[in-house]
Formats: structure tokens, C-alpha cells, sequence
């Protein structure tokens, strides 16, 4: 994992592999406070690029799937250790990229940290019930079961704590993602993909398509492979989100709005 302070060029993470936009487009990602540098170059996704993503992702699927529990959680917790290591780079990293004071980006960190320690926990505790039955010669229980691809699309206030909320649970039950992380902090969320990766995550469990909400988040929404979306973000976003899955009857998981107090001296 590097965390370099030069402008990057990158891709979308799709199956492993840095993937530019099949249309070509680009944006870039600015330094608020000295908005001259240049964070980095990122594709410009839409909804082929998307679609790309989700065959990675569904591809990935049935090996991850079949992936012990306590496996799955061994890889969780080696890149929770692994932002643990890179703790310090990535606080700068953030505040370079959205503006945060270093001792909140440092939180929000650790925030990633704690959360893949304990989903890691969960490998061993995913438990199921039995269920005493009405009948005879019937036995009835629970398993969980993963969904199958999940689609994840994150806000840039928190650019590492809130993917971890949604990636490593979604990953720690099986399923594969595909993960839309706001325009504002593209490279927070590549960096934490990274570390998945470093960690062991096999290729199309966790792929990474960047661009706007218009495009690339409306079609990791409206995807017919998608079987449930994650998202926080505003209320208009959110309802939209909602509409759109409820009409497809994909399951879906909203935190929206924001009630931070902001004082300009």
C-alpha cells in the first residue's frame, strides 16, 4: 500500500486491475485548500463501466461465497492491521484530499480500524437458530446468507469510515461489492481498497468505479445484478435511492442527511 503525496493517475479497481473509463473521461481531485494541487486524475464512470464492475463482482461471487467465515475474517482483520500501519499517511492523505483538521482525519482512520476489528470478530459468530416446529419429523432453522453483489455508495465527509461501515460487513457475510465513493475523495476510498487488497481480498470482491452520482451512482443502483445498495448521502439522493429500489424490489439501506454543527471564526 503507498501513500504517495505526488498527483496520481488512476483507474477504477475492477477485478484487481486499474480499469480507465471505457469512455475515456476523467476528473480530478483538488487540495480545498489550495485548490492549484492536484490530487489526483480518476475515471469519469457511467453505467458501462458499472456494468463492468458487477460481472467482476458477480464473477467473484460463488468461490467468495463458499469462503469460510473464519477465512473471510482472517482477511478483514489483516487490513484492519493494515490501515493501522498506515494510519498516520492516510490522516494526511484525507486532510490533503477534503479538508478535515488532521486530528479528526486521524478519527475517522482509526474509525476503519476499529470496524474491521470488529466485523472480524463476527467470523466466528455468525450464528443461526433452530426453531422449535409445529409438526412431527421437522426440523427447522436459519443460516445467513449473503445477498450476492452489493452496491456501496459513500459520502465524502467520512472517506474511510463510512466504506468500512458498509464494505466490511458486506464482505465479512459473503457477499461481493461494488463500491461508488464520492467524487470529493476518490483516492481515500482507492487507498482503502488497497489495503483489502494487501490483505489478501481475492480479485472482484471489492471493485471500485469512481465518477459522479448522476452516472455512476444511478447505475450501481438501477444495475439488475445489484440485489442491495448501500447508501448515505442527502435526503433528495436518498429518496431517489429508495424509489429506484423499492420499483425493483432490491433491498435497500439509507442513511441520509447530515446535522453538524459548523462554526467559521
Amino acid at each position: 500500500m503507498s501513500v504517495a503525496s505526488r498527483a496520481i493517475d488512476a483507474g477504477n479497481r475492477i477485478a484487481g486491475q486499474s480499469v480507465p473509463a471505457a469512455s475515456g473521461r476523467t476528473f480530478e481531485s483538488r487540495n480545498p485548500a489550495h485548490a492549484s494541487e492536484v490530487i489526483g486524475v480518476f475515471p469519469r464512470s457511467d453505467a458501462t463501466d458499472v456494468d463492468r464492475a458487477v460481472r467482476a463482482a458477480r464473477d467473484a461471487f460463488p468461490a467468495w461465497r463458499a469462503t469460510p467465515w473464519p477465512q473471510r475474517a482472517a482477511i478483514i482483520l489483516r487490513a484492519a492491521e493494515v490501515l493501522e500501519a498506515n494510519k498516520e499517511d492516510l490522516a494526511r492523505l484525507m486532510t490533503r484530499e477534503m479538508g478535515k483538521v488532521l486530528t479528526e482525519a486521524r478519527g475517522d482512520v482509526q474509525e476503519a480500524i476499529d470496524m474491521g476489528k470488529f466485523i472480524a470478530g463476527e467470523g466466528r459468530r455468525a450464528f443461526g437458530e433452530t426453531v422449535p416446529s409445529e409438526l412431527r419429523d421437522k426440523w427447522a432453522m436459519t443460516m445467513r446468507q449473503p445477498f450476492g453483489v452489493v452496491g456501496c455508495i459513500t459520502p465524502w465527509n467520512f472517506p474511510i469510515a463510512i466504506p468500512s461501515w458498509k464494505v466490511f460487513p458486506a464482505v465479512m457475510a459473503g457477499n461481493t461489492v461494488v463500491l461508488k465513493p464520492a467524487e470529493d475523495t476518490p483516492l481515500c476510498a482507492l487507498r482503502f481498497a488497497e489495503a483489502l487488497e494487501e490483505a489478501g481480498l481475492p480479485p472482484g470482491v471489492l471493485n471500485v468505479v469512481f465518477g459522479y452520482g448522476e452516472d455512476a451512482g444511478a447505475a450501481v443502483v438501477e444495475h439488475r445484478d445489484v440485489a442491495a445498495v448501500y447508501f448515505t448521502g442527502s435526503v433528495e439522493t436518498g429518496r431517489i435511492v429508495s424509489e429506484t429500489c423499492g420499483r425493483l424490489l432490491k433491498k435497500c439501506s439509507l442513511e441520509l442527511g447530515g446535522k453538524n454543527a459548523i462554526v467559521v471564526l
